[in-house]
């Protein structure tokens, strides 16, 4: 019969007692499902990006094209991808989720006269108030809020 000594014994217990919580978390975490009809949800893997050029954007709730409330997500592109100065009919709600997001108001277009907006600010865009946005040299992440249907008018720019 071989004897360990008690701290040998001791590391050797707590480590068998870390490994069954970890299999028992594991376990839980698989078997535990939420009801559809009281929660649901998108992994990150799971959003539907759409667009083309230096912004990409998904709907999370509600409808944009269709009056009531809306939800989406944009992502501005690394590398000065901006909007041109335009309005929207209602006010939005903006949330930077990552990197910097860069704001300019009025009709004359210049990104180097732009306000950056750093991960965690949150913004509001008036309705009917010009204004025109985007990325410089890192991606951000906008959760938008608003109230549809969000259309997009372009302004004639300043020269």
């Amino acid at each position: 019969m071989t004897f360990c000594s008690k701290t040998s014994w001791f590391t050797q217990a707590g480590a068998a007692v870390a490994a069954g919580a970890v299999v028992l978390a594991v376990g839980a975490a698989r078997a535990a499902e939420l009801d559809p009809k009281a929660v649901i949800f998108k992994l990150p893997d799971q959003i539907e990006w759409q667009g083309t050029g230096g912004n990409r954007s998904a709907v999370l709730a509600g409808d944009p094209t269709k009056p009531g409330l809306y939800v989406v997500i944009n992502k501005w592109l690394a590398g000065n991808n901006f909007s041109r100065p335009h309005f929207h009919p209602n006010d939005r709600f903006i949330t930077v989720l990552k990197g910097t997001w860069w704001v300019g108001t009025g009709n004359k277009f210049d990104p180097a006269n732009t306000v950056p907006m750093r991960e965690g600010t949150f913004v509001t865009h008036f309705g009917q108030q010009v204004h025109w946005d985007g990325a410089k040299d890192e991606d951000a992440i906008l959760l938008i809020v608003g109230e549809g249907p969000a259309t997009n008018t372009r302004v004639e720019e300043a020269k």
